[in-house]
């Protein structure tokens, strides 16, 4: 086992924030995090689980101890009448996952696709797009546990699934029923179950017009594939051009009055019913409807193409970007009375 010193975590988040690691182990298997936890050293000290770096917000040099997460393999688990079961190492990258599935003939995740970070990300922030969400097509994973070394599996009421939400992200004090897992558990294998036989979920503008466009009725899973590929291209930053966390902000829920009211005073604000009866509102809208599309804070932006997203101009600190983001907050609560939530994990 190699116990790296001063890492540098430029390369290793996506905001391409300047950084370092007082020290790092790089994960290849649970055999690799047995061996840290056997380590009195290291057990003793905190530890960072960093994925694919894509949802993280770096505010200064890291003193924890980070376990890079690089555990591959792609596999069929079982297919059922209902369901093929597919799995992935934690260290897999999440479209190439995607992607794969496809080209293996299990459809069912590709309005995921392009979605950036790595698999055992996946479930912390039960990411979603264009109509899934993770949590829809969740089997089960398999962790470990860095207080005890106790290797557990959990489905997906154990994960406690909510919008951009899990177990993973509350401490055992706020977590459902009491079980918090934040900073305590290391993803290693997902599991998901995509189901037989397969429908298209469409239903968004986007998607629709694509449809229309390429003279489609009926849509493949392989289509879809492309059209969230071209879609998110079209209005999102490529990490590896211009560094950004995509979404920064969650879309906000509100009740029908609330939404009602924002209505009567900006009619073209942008909403979606959700099943419960309440409202998304599209946080991008009313960051864009405050005036901040384009606009810097220091080296740290919002995105021209899409106010949704901040970006780092070329030397942008985890601390201009906090204050970018600080400032959007104020101005949309001022405007709407909204308070929006960031999706990035700060450390």
């Amino acid at each position: 086992m190699l116990v790296e010193k001063n890492v540098p975590l430029q390369a290793l988040n996506s905001f391409r924030i300047v950084a370092k690691a007082f020290s790092m182990v790089r994960v290849a298997s649970q055999a690799d995090v047995q061996t840290v936890l056997a380590n009195a050293e290291l057990a003793a000290q905190a530890k960072f689980v960093l994925g694919g770096g894509s949802n993280i917000v770096l505010t200064g040099d890291v003193k924890a101890l980070v376990l890079k997460v690089e555990i591959m393999g792609r596999r069929l688990v079982q297919e059922t009448g209902k369901a093929f079961v597919v799995e992935a190492g934690a260290g897999e990258n999440w479209h190439d996952f995607v992607q794969w599935t496809l080209q293996q003939g299990y459809p069912g995740l590709e309005n995921m696709a392009l979605i950036p970070g790595s698999v055992g990300a996946a479930p912390v922030q039960n990411i979603g797009a264009y109509g899934v969400e993770l949590q829809d097509r969740f089997d089960s994973l398999d962790a470990i546990d860095l207080q005890t070394g106790r290797l557990f599996t959990l489905n997906a009421a154990q994960c406690a699934f909510g919008y951009r939400d899990s177990v993973f992200k509350h401490s055992a004090a706020s977590g459902s029923a009491g079980l918090g897992l934040a900073g305590r558990a290391l993803i290693t294998q997902v599991r998901f179950a995509l189901p037989k036989p397969w429908k298209p979920v469409l239903g968004y503008a986007d998607l629709e017009r694509k449809m229309a466009d390429e003279g489609v009725t009926q849509a493949t899973a392989g289509q879809i594939f492309q059209w969230v590929c071209d879609i998110r291209r079209a209005k999102l930053p490529d990490p590896r051009v211009i560094g950004n966390a995509g979404s920064f902000f969650k879309n906000p829920t509100v009740t029908p009055e609330q939404c009602a009211d924002i209505i009567a005073r900006d009619p073209k604000v942008v909403y979606y019913p959700l099943l419960d009866g309440s409202i998304k509102l599209a946080a991008g809208w009313l960051i864009d409807a405050c005036g901040w599309k384009g606009k810097t804070v220091g080296h740290a932006g919002v995105y021209e193409k899409q106010a949704l997203v901040l970006v780092n101009h070329g030397d942008a600190t985890g601390g201009e970007v906090m204050t970018l983001a600080k400032a959007i907050q104020i101005s949309v609560y001022e405007r709407f009375g909204i308070r929006l939530e960031p999706e990035p994990v700060l450390v």
